[in-house]
C-alpha cells in the first residue's frame, strides 16, 4: 500500500467499507423489526395466512439488503487487490459499471435474493419465527 491515504481507490475503500457497516446494522434493525413483528402477531392472534405473508416480505427484505450488501463486499475486496498491486486511479470508481456490465436477468436477481435468504446468518431468526407462528397456529386448532 504504497499509494497515499487520499488516492482515489482509498477514498473508494473508506466509503463503501462505511456502507457495507451501514448495511450490517440495517439487517440488525430489519431482524429485530421481524421479532417485534413476529411478537405482535402471537399477542393479537393474527392468522397464520396473515403473519406468515409479513414476516415472509420482512425476510425478503433482509434478503435484498445483504444482496446489496455482498456487491459491495465483492468491490471492496476488488478495490484491496487493485491498492495492493498498485493500481492507477483510473481503476477506482467502477461498482455500478462494473455490476452493470455482469448484471444478471431478473430471474438471477430473484436466484440472488433467495440465495440471500437461505444464508443462515439472514436465515434466522425469520425460519425460526415462522416455524413458531405456524407452531402456535397448528396448536391453536
Amino acid at each position: 500500500m504504497n499509494a497515499p491515504a487520499s488516492s482515489p481507490l482509498h477514498i473508494e475503500w473508506t466509503t463503501l467499507q462505511q456502507d457495507h457497516e451501514r448495511h450490517e446494522r440495517c439487517a440488525i434493525g430489519v431482524k429485530l423489526a421481524a421479532v417485534a413483528l413476529a411478537v405482535f402477531c402471537m399477542l393479537f392472534t393474527f392468522p397464520l395466512e396473515l403473519a406468515a405473508p409479513l414476516l415472509a416480505v420482512v425476510w425478503v427484505t433482509e434478503a435484498m439488503l445483504r444482496t446489496v450488501q455482498a456487491r459491495l463486499g465483492t468491490r471492496l475486496l476488488k478495490i484491496e487487490g487493485l491498492i495492493a498491486e498498485g493500481a492507477d486511479a483510473s481503476a477506482a470508481f467502477r461498482l455500478h459499471r462494473e455490476w452493470q456490465a455482469g448484471r444478471p436477468g431478473a430471474v438471477g436477481l430473484l436466484a440472488e435474493y433467495a440465495g440471500a435468504a437461505l444464508k443462515p446468518t439472514v436465515a434466522f431468526p425469520h425460519a425460526v419465527l415462522l416455524l413458531m407462528l405456524c407452531a402456535l397456529a397448528l396448536s391453536g386448532s
